[in-house]
């Protein structure tokens, strides 16, 4: 990297003797790089004109150019006119950059193996969930973690606190303890706070078992992360009495009652002497009463993650990981009335639920065909009629923490192999619904300058964009057609730096990426947050009172502003918690989709 920024400079006093016009466009790539073998696009932000451009390797030589395509559209004012760089053709692995008329030069970016680009971004993703650890079992040399909640060991049961509609105002007084005590110690962080919720728990341990059965990458360290969010499930899950804990912790209260949201400070500060006592002892709240039913949005990611781990392990392991996926499964109610996320409900809005039962149905099949439970033809029966449910209804999204319908389908199809007319039926259906969800991200793509398909004035667009990449790989997979390769390589380029605002919405991933995330441990030890996903551009109005205060330390990156545009902003401030708060969702997805690639 040192020789190509020399020879850069060494091109730049060779050729600008004269003065030249200051550059007023830019070139933006995918920051981590693009496979030899994968179709490879950058962009270039400027005005309008022709513009050539060249990509030159580390000794400054050049080693492909052309012409700027036609414009895909306007960004904003500064910026009249997008247009698209065609790098297809460049395939021999080294470290690059681009260069294009009236444009600063890009990002150094390299081409190379699956294996080497991703096979990293992997790794540091895992060291994120390393860094979210909570309870005694903690990793200290990750941003100077330390153990915290201890006395989650023995904690107390709550009634289930009421919310007002938007979730913003606690209703009870107080809180009503209900039961207890309970280990729940342990687990992971949800994100930049220290709650802990089954539901995102339970999604981000099935997508790592996903990477750690499906790709190569991520080794014994990724294995040990699986193992210690399936060890907070089985916390969570009391199998003696059929009991769900859905959460630890509370962020949203009142005058009278205190939470999570209202401090911030390092998690071992909530058991030092003198501390809060809201903080010191956490409610615990139940997804549901002792045996009744479970709300199956949670059942069903809950049990799709344990039949996952007997998929993964071998032995009594596996049977007993088996035998717990089918408990919670077997609770999960059929005829729900409203879902349970987490509470308020308003932190993570969820519709769809079919589809969490068709990943549960369809991770026990699997399971049971491995180890030969006579259970196996009614689990795949079942995930077939949840499969139809979920398409039938009218919350069809694309992948994410509310819809894992995508992960369902593609395990769903490995069950109906057989070559039946049934079950090429089943097959198309399932893969059909798999490109309606790259379709929908391809008709917002067409709008989008920058060809993304997610939507930026919305929540978790840089998850979503994961999202759209993993489901391409799973339809290619599935399928063996490579129809939608191109358009999800497009999602993972816009999330490391191939959009406006030039910057890696991975932390550490390229050279401009997130440097003030809004997370507690990670601004108050002045540590890199490595491998985190952060939430990316949000819509511009919900930017008017940053997160502040006083033990915060304060932090502001580059500014960004001159590159918000169609109602968009991205800040990178500690306060800014609608950009850039890392979560365990995002970074999950995120490395679902590295793995896959890497492979």
């Amino acid at each position: 990297m040192l020789c190509l920024a020399a020879a850069l400079l060494a091109t730049c006093a060779a050729a600008c003797d004269s003065p030249t016009p200051s550059p007023t466009g830019f070139v933006r790539v995918d920051q981590v790089g693009y496979r030899t073998d994968e179709a490879k696009q950058a962009f270039l932000m400027g005005s309008p004109g022709d513009a050539s451009f060249r990509v030159v390797d580390e000794s400054g030589r050049t080693v492909l150019d052309g012409v700027a395509g036609p414009s895909t559209g306007s960004w904003n004012t500064g910026f009249p006119v997008v247009r698209a760089l065609d790098l297809s053709a460049l395939r021999t692995p080294g470290s690059y950059r681009v260069l294009a008329t009236g444009a600063e030069p890009s990002p150094v970016f390299r081409v190379g193996s699956g294996a080497e680009l991703f096979g990293p971004q992997v790794a540091a993703n895992v060291h994120f969930f390393q860094a979210q650890r909570d309870g005694a079992d903690v990793v200290a040399s990750i941003v100077d973690r330390r153990p915290a909640h201890l006395n989650d060991a023995a904690a107390t049961v709550y009634e289930v606190p009421r919310y007002d509609e938007s979730g913003d105002e606690l209703l009870d007084e107080r809180l009503t303890p209900t039961g207890g005590p309970v280990d729940v110690s342990g687990g992971w962080f949800d994100a930049g706070d220290f709650l802990k919720f089954t539901h995102t728990a339970a999604y981000s341990t099935a997508l790592l078992l996903l990477a750690q059965r499906d790709a190569p990458a991520g080794g014994p360290e990724l294995a040990a992360e699986t193992r210690h969010g399936l060890a907070w499930l089985d916390k969570v899950w009391d199998d003696s009495t059929g009991t769900l804990h859905a959460q630890v912790g509370i962020g949203a209260g009142n005058e009278d009652v205190r939470t999570d949201h209202d401090a911030w400070r390092l998690p071992e500060a909530d058991e030092a002497p003198g501390a809060d006592p809201a903080l010191t002892r956490r409610p615990v709240f139940r997804a549901a009463d002792p045996g009744q039913p479970i709300s199956p949005n949670l059942a069903g990611k809950v049990a799709a993650a344990f039949a996952l781990a007997a998929q993964t392990t071998t032995g009594e392991a596996a049977l007993r990981a088996l035998d717990k996926a089918a408990k919670v499964y077997d609770l999960a109610d059929r005829e729900p009335d409203a879902l349970v996320t987490a509470y308020p409900h308003a932190f993570y809005p969820e519709a769809s639920w079919q589809d969490d039962l068709e990943f549960a149905a369809a991770e026990l099949a699997l399971a049971g065909r491995a180890l030969g439970d006579p259970r196996t033809d009614g689990w795949a029966r079942d995930a077939g009629h949840w499969a139809a449910d979920h398409l039938a209804s009218d919350a069809l999204g694309t992948l994410g923490v509310g819809d894992v319908s995508a992960l369902a389908h593609a395990d769903l199809v490995k069950l109906f192999d057989t070559g039946t007319a049934a079950a090429e039926t089943t097959r198309d259906l399932l893969t059909d619904d798999l490109a309606r969800q790259l379709d929908d991200g391809g008709a917002r793509a067409v709008g989008d300058p920058f060809r993304a398909g997610t939507d930026y004035l919305e929540f978790d667009a840089v998850p979503h964009a994961f999202g759209l990449a993993t489901t391409a790989l799973l339809h290619q997979r599935a399928t063996g057609e490579d129809t939608y390769a191109a358009f999800g390589t497009q999602q993972r380029n816009w999330a490391l730096g191939a959009n406006p605002w030039g910057s890696s919405f991975v932390i550490g991933a390229g050279s401009v990426y997130p440097r003030c995330p809004e997370h507690q441990v990670a601004n108050l030890t002045g540590q890199q947050l490595t491998g985190a996903a952060v939430n990316g551009p949000n819509r511009a109005d919900l930017f008017t009172e940053p997160n502040r205060f006083p033990t915060m330390r304060p932090c502001a990156s580059a500014d960004f502003t001159r590159f918000d545009g169609h109602g968009a902003r991205f800040v990178d401030d500690v306060g800014a918690w609608q950009s850039v708060e890392p979560a365990d969702d995002f970074t999950a997805t995120a490395l679902l989709a590295f793995a896959l690639t890497s492979r």
